[in-house]
């Protein structure tokens, strides 16, 4: 495996850099990094720095080949969320099952492009795409079946880690090449909300333009620009980063490092208000679930905040931040996964409670595997890059569990 001293060792030998660089792009950017500041004096490293870090200031549109290919997945994206529209489709049947299908597909298909995987893998991502297709619309139409609830809410999240393995492509394996598809994710969070409201102002202007003259074109507008657009967003929005990583990059840091502080005091004083309140997750069900809720918004905002930090300097208010984050959040799980193992005691397992066990009870582990990292790193006995090592590590486990309760479930529990 790439490390630090690999580079060191051939700081003045060009070829080895260069095929140590072809090894493995992405590891070696990192790593690369991390020791750069001590070889600032070095003309080679000053050139590789360079190379691997140079950013223009001009916004690029790529080639038109991809530009194009980016107009065209845009409008299919558009094209299959409104196919109730003109197809003989319920709307609450396609949008429950399919609604990972708008955007996930093609994007896998870009990146599996973009990045030049094997056919081999290639094949894998969409037959994948294609079984989960198949699975999901012809499990049997019973509205109060839990496992098909189930399934519905984990498919999205199984097509998000197949998407990972195509936008990793031969860095699948890798910290690196996992931590990347994490900020991507972040980066892409924050491009598409710019855009999103880029739209509701444009949205607005228009509205108001047409109703000074009396034309009221709300609902097309709606149907035919807001709701493909909103399913546009994504592929836009991915493209702008690839094309123009210097727009984001600066600033997906900079809101995770305002996020964390300020979602830190949030959990705070929302147990604090739990402990006023007197509500109890443990006998109500709908307040548990929102418990649950919270705790996976938490534990995605640690997620990127770790990827962002394990390829920054060595930040450590963020990381004291991070630190008291994830414990608190430690004990937010503990609480959730106590209530969890009480109504299975009380009233048995059910496909739920099942899946919300598994879950947590992952996010526990993870979480304290994360909080060591951060622990050691603030004693200076971990550098920053050690943080996002269990993340990285934890994927393949949580995609496990996923497709599990996705396609498992359902068959196990006899589509109850």
């Amino acid at each position: 495996m790439l490390t630090k001293e690999d580079i060191v060792s051939n700081i003045e030998n060009p070829k080895e850099l260069e095929k140590l660089y072809r090894l493995n792009k992405s590891l070696f950017r990192n790593e690369f990094n991390s020791i750069y500041p001590g070889l600032q004096s070095n003309k080679l490293a000053d050139f590789w720095n360079e190379r691997l870090n140079y950013e223009s200031k001009d916004i690029s549109t790529g080639t038109s080949k991809e530009l194009m290919f980016v107009i065209l997945a845009s409008l299919l994206a558009g094209l299959i969320v409104k196919i109730p529209a003109y197809l003989p489709v319920d709307e609450n049947f396609f949008y429950t099952r399919n609604i990972g299908f708008v955007v996930f597909p093609i994007l896998i298909m870009y990146f599996s492009l973009k990045n030049k995987i094997s056919g081999k893998k290639s094949l894998i991502s969409f037959a994948a795409v294609l079984f989960s297709l198949f699975f999901i619309n012809l499990l049997p139409d019973n509205i109060d079946s839990d496992t098909l609830k189930l399934s519905c809410i984990h498919l999205p999240l199984f097509l998000w880690f197949v998407l990972g393995f195509a936008y990793t492509g031969n860095d699948f394996r890798s910290s690196g090449g996992r931590l990347g598809y994490l900020r991507y994710n972040g980066d892409l969070l924050v491009i598409t909300a710019i855009i999103l409201i880029s739209g509701m102002i444009l949205t607005s202007l228009t509205q108001g333009l047409f109703s000074l003259i009396d034309i009221e074109i709300f609902r097309f507008y709606l149907h035919y620009i807001i709701i493909p657009g909103i399913a546009a967003a994504p592929i836009v929005g991915t493209y702008v980063i690839r094309k123009n990583p210097h727009l984001v990059n600066k600033v997906s840091p900079v809101i995770a490092n305002i996020f964390s502080p300020l979602v830190l005091v949030t959990l705070l004083t929302y147990l604090t208000a739990i402990i006023i309140s007197g509500k109890d997750p443990y006998n109500d069900r709908e307040f548990l679930i929102a418990f649950n809720g919270l705790l996976i918004i938490v534990m995605a905002i640690i997620l990127f905040s770790i990827a962002e930090t394990s390829k920054a300097d060595n930040n450590r208010f963020g990381i004291i931040i991070l630190f008291l984050l994830s414990t608190v959040t430690i004990i937010v799980n503990g609480i959730a996964l106590s209530a969890i193992i009480f109504r299975i005691s009380e009233w048995g397992f059910t496909p739920n409670r099942l899946a919300v066990l598994g879950s947590n009870v992952l996010i526990l582990v993870n979480l304290l595997l994360v909080t060591n990292k951060l622990f050691r790193t603030l004693l200076n006995k971990n550098s920053p890059e050690e943080i996002g090592k269990p993340i990285s590590a934890f994927l393949p486990i949580y995609f496990l569990w996923i497709a599990i309760v996705t396609f498992l479930f359902p068959v196990v529990f006899w589509f109850r």
